[in-house]
């Protein structure tokens, strides 16, 4: 038995590819809406998934949600995107693997690759190919960690591997991609101003999240703000080769590895400020300028 969960804000151009991917694999479809204004709900029961309505906070207490209040008691528990699909040649290995999988196996979580497409290329360089984290795990034996952005599958278990892709196909504007990081930007500085949020709590991620984990907080968050994003960038586009992903992987890795970097930095620096000059702590400060509750 596998559930599959969905977390939607306005999924419209989306929903329909997500859910036909995995719908001849799964057994519950559950899709989790944050108050869309879009056709999202309708098209997702359209599709066959069951839908509830829960107001957003962030990605990890939403999730966390979906596994204590919609019945999910048995057999394997799977994350997903709605931006996302399983490969055509991932849904069958899954199957394979969850009804060969006897219930007393010491594995309780699955790594599964994750593809990342751009402006309509596959990004491969600048070590984002293949992105390797838990998507299925079974049902009791896995939350999702209390972080406000990079957050994992934390699972009570031992860790195997399924081959094949969960591709990230988004179809909206560029501008949406830009606005949607600026959001994630003010999340990630919540994350690196907030005491423990580094630690890793007990349980296992995955190998190759673990050690991206421990680089981010013992190498990269030592290094001063302002010149960590540039050196990260220079890291990705020419050691790692993410020019050999064309103008697109210029633009990605610019994007994403330069400009949100720096806007992360920036942040943190302005919250740092307004904590100063205002004598307010970190939580009054986020909800006085970005309205939200930490």
């Amino acid at each position: 038995m596998l559930t599959v969960v969905i977390l939607t804000q306005d999924e419209a151009p989306h929903i329909d590819r997500c859910i036909a991917s995995v719908k001849a694999l799964a057994t519950r479809i559950i899709v989790v809406d944050s108050g869309s204004g879009d056709a999202t709900c309708a098209l997702a029961a359209a599709a066959g998934a069951e839908v509830v309505n829960h107001e957003w906070t962030n990605y990890a207490q939403q999730f966390n949600w979906a596994i204590d209040n919609c019945g999910i008691t048995g057999g394997w528990l799977m994350r997903l995107d709605a931006d996302e699909v399983v490969s055509a040649d991932l849904a069958p290995r899954l199957a394979a693997f969850i009804a060969g999988t006897p219930v007393d196996s010491p594995i309780v979580g699955v790594t599964i690759d994750r593809a990342i497409h751009f402006l309509g290329r596959k990004i491969r360089w600048g070590g984002m190919y293949p992105t390797r984290i838990i998507r299925l795990w079974r049902a009791g034996k896995g939350r999702v960690e209390n972080r406000w952005m990079d957050e994992h599958v934390l699972v009570d278990g031992k860790v195997g591997h399924v081959t094949g892709e969960i591709a990230d196909i988004n179809l909206n504007s560029i501008g949406w991609w830009t606005s949607k990081h600026n959001g994630y930007a003010t999340r990630e500085a919540i994350d690196q101003l907030t005491p423990g949020s580094q630690i890793v709590l007990a349980g296992e991620i995955g190998r190759q999240a673990r050690r991206k984990r421990w680089l981010k907080d013992n190498l990269y968050a030592r290094l001063p703000l302002g010149l960590r994003p540039l050196l990260y960038f220079l890291y990705r586009y020419f050691i790692l080769l993410g020019f050999l992903d064309g103008w697109q992987g210029l633009a990605f890795h610019g994007l994403q590895g330069l400009w949100y970097r720096f806007l992360v930095d920036v942040k943190i620096a302005e919250m740092k400020g307004l904590m100063k000059s205002r004598g307010h702590d970190l939580a009054a400060v986020v909800e006085a300028e970005y309205g939200l509750k930490i």
